[in-house]
């Protein structure tokens, strides 16, 4: 049932500049497509990611095509950077198409402040930042330890548990993707194990590419949206990027044992093991949606109280107001997740189980998931790039809706394995070396920055401008890093 990369890569098809079709073959129920500039698929040709592609794309009950975007590269089962929608009667959900880090994501902050009050201050924020925000590999906090009820109300509430308990304000609900929590959570289905992990995680950052960003608005690209979303050039901006942290890792490798025993039981054939799965309509489907559905929420709550940390921390630097500060959230995406959603499949609405994986959603204007105030320029987009160069902010475009399932990327996509950027960066500086560009980064050991090295990452604007290029977001504007917190 497998197939070989090298046929893969021969039968590629171009659909436009930026569109390439794997046409269906073998075992494959629909197309492969995916997303690419010339030189991003010339690096695609090095790795496994599209045989990946093409092997979702033999999962039952699959609609229209299995999907990637340009930040595409190899990962568990699924593609990062993968986009497959499954009816919800034949179709399958698949932990793969999701992955460990559920609802890693990412937020961003506009303040009231410009960068040329904050530039000569950097240092001290970040500091206090590194100091507020615990980092890194099992990072946890003294001062916020869940009890059993807590949690549970965390697992099944998200932000809203968060704003609730005084970490941020009830607005900020108004610009979270599903306003901060999942329907159809079931916090008593999380095992013991994974709940152990998560109560004294809340509030702290991930390692490896999670971050919190100090940047500025250094480019805009559409001035009505950009007004729309209170941006303006020279805005001092804070981008919160990370996930459900151990619980959701915990929660994922649970639900991988027992896929595995689900794809035997209803004779699920797979060529890849990593790709277990089961009906979205049976009973192991509906388990996996309603532990997800908890652990998604835990990362909103998650990022809600880092906002409320973040917020403190420029009070602290700064010795300014909230109300000089501003801080307002413009939103807050999720990048590993499983939907329940109405789409257009073949010219018919149908109810389908979207998985984005290392993909973030991108309703078109007009869509009523959105947030009133932003529905009729499209859902904002938020795609951060590496530490050393930029990250953007687009809406969503009418497009994606037909063609992706309403999806586009969501950062840069990984080019250098964690071994070969330690590779490429020894004996270097890289804190030096960031400085010597303006940024000022702390992180929770050299190791981390040593993996994170700029040109471990693609270039973030080839990808951006793909999407762009193929409709399905558009570009607002672009935020330059000014101070960095690694985890």
């Amino acid at each position: 049932m497998g197939f070989q990369i090298e046929d893969i890569i021969a039968g590629i098809e171009p659909v436009d500049a930026v569109t390439w079709k794997i046409p269906r073959h073998g075992p494959m129920r629909v197309d492969a497509v995916f997303y690419a500039s010339p030189s991003l698929l010339e690096s695609l040709r090095h790795d496994q990611s599209l045989l990946q592609l093409a092997n979702v794309a033999t999962l039952p009950g699959i609609r229209m095509f299995s999907l990637a975007m340009p930040d595409i590269h190899w990962g568990y089962g699924f593609p990062i950077g993968g986009v497959a929608a499954f009816d919800t009667a034949d179709g399958v959900v698949s932990p793969g198409g999701v992955g460990y880090d559920i609802n890693c994501g990412v937020r961003v902050l506009a303040s009231r402040l410009t960068r040329p009050e904050v530039v000569d201050r950097i240092r001290d924020l970040v500091a206090a930042m590194f100091r507020n925000v615990p980092s890194g590999v099992g990072s946890r906090r003294k001062d916020l330890r869940l009890d059993a009820k807590a949690e549970r109300q965390v697992l099944e509430k998200g932000a809203e548990w968060a704003i609730r308990h005084g970490y941020g304000d009830a607005e900020d609900l108004d610009c979270i993707e599903d306003r901060g929590a999942i329907p159809d959570a079931d916090a008593g289905r999380v095992s013991e194990k994974a709940r152990e992990r998560g109560r004294t995680q809340l509030g702290t950052l991930g390692s490896g590419n999670h971050f919190l960003e100090i940047g500025y608005v250094d480019q805009v690209y559409d001035e009505a949206a950009a007004r729309r979303l209170g941006l303006f050039m020279n805005q001092v901006t804070v981008s919160i990027h990370t996930g459900s942290r151990g619980l959701g890792y915990q929660v994922c490798d649970d639900s991988i044992v027992a896929m595995k025993r689900a794809a035997a039981r209803y004779g699920i054939e797979l060529p890849d093991p990593q790709l277990c799965c089961a009906p979205v309509a049976s009973p192991e489907g509906r388990e996996y949606l309603a532990v997800m559905a908890a652990a998604a929420n835990y990362a909103f709550a998650n990022r809600q109280l880092i906002t409320h940390w973040v917020r403190e921390s420029f009070q602290e630097a700064l010795r300014l107001p909230p109300a000089r500060l501003g801080l307002r959230l413009v939103y807050d995406v999720a990048h590993n997740i499983a939907k329940i959603e109405r789409h257009l499949v073949e010219g018919r609405e149908q109810t389908v189980c979207v998985h984005r994986k290392g993909a973030t959603r991108s309703f078109g204007p007009g869509h009523p998931a959105l947030p009133e105030a932003y529905r009729d320029i499209g859902q904002p987009v938020i795609i951060p790039g590496d530490m050393g160069r930029c990250s953007y902010i687009l809406v969503g475009a009418e497009k994606s809706m037909s063609a992706t399932f309403g999806s586009t990327c969501h950062g840069a996509g990984r080019l250098l394995s964690r071994h070969g950027a330690m590779k490429a960066a020894k004996g270097r500086s890289i804190d030096a070396e960031l400085r010597e560009r303006g940024i000022h980064v702390m992180a929770a050991s050299r190791a981390t920055l040593v993996e994170e090295i700029p040109e471990a990452y693609k270039d973030v604007t080839e990808v951006v401008q793909t999407v762009h290029v193929a409709g399905l977001s558009r570009m607002v504007a672009r935020l330059r890093p000014m101070g960095v917190v690694k985890g």
